[in-house]
């Protein structure tokens, strides 16, 4: 297998999202790797933005586990890696406003993913592992390539993932 191997008796995950405009037609994956087994996720929106499906990738990974497991997830996005360990606890507190005030972008997405990675704590948590993306990690570039596919086979009858009001917001 390629990519960082799964670690005894951790889940490794490895997730990316994208758009083909943003907003645009959008697409997520996750690889999941478990004692040897792999499985790889996708989904497609028809008008979404890059960081809503950066956020969705990860959340559709944890919520596909079946128990709370001890988890390490890659991820190429700064923005995932940043609203996750340094800024969503922040929001929280503010009451889901940034530190300038203003209501935080894609909350519904960010609150799902504090849900799912509650789920998992009981079992040693969410490890986040941030992965330069097009650098060479074959996982990573999988699912790049996965995450790709499935904004480019985006059509008219897939579902929409913006909030009211959220064209041209990321």
């Amino acid at each position: 297998m390629s990519g960082a191997p799964d670690a005894a008796g951790r889940v490794v995950i490895y997730t990316d999202g994208g758009c083909i405009g943003n907003p645009g037609p959008g697409g997520w994956a996750a690889i999941l790797r478990y004692n040897g087994h792999e499985k790889e996720l996708t989904g497609r929106y028809r008008q979404t933005t890059n960081n809503r499906m950066e956020l969705r990738a990860a959340i559709e990974a944890l919520e596909t586990l079946k128990r709370p497991c001890a988890v390490d997830l890659f991820t190429d996005s700064v923005y995932l890696r940043n609203g996750i360990t340094q800024w969503v606890h922040g929001w929280q507190r503010n009451g889901w406003k940034t530190a300038a005030k203003q209501p935080v972008k894609n909350q519904d997405l960010w609150q799902r993913l504090m849900q799912a990675i509650a789920r998992h704590a009981p079992a040693g948590g969410v490890t986040w592992h941030w992965t330069r993306g097009h650098a060479g990690d074959p996982a990573n570039e999988r699912a790049d390539e996965l995450a790709t596919q499935a904004a480019r086979s985006a059509g008219p009858d897939d579902p929409l993932d913006l909030l009211a009001g959220e064209a041209g917001r990321q």
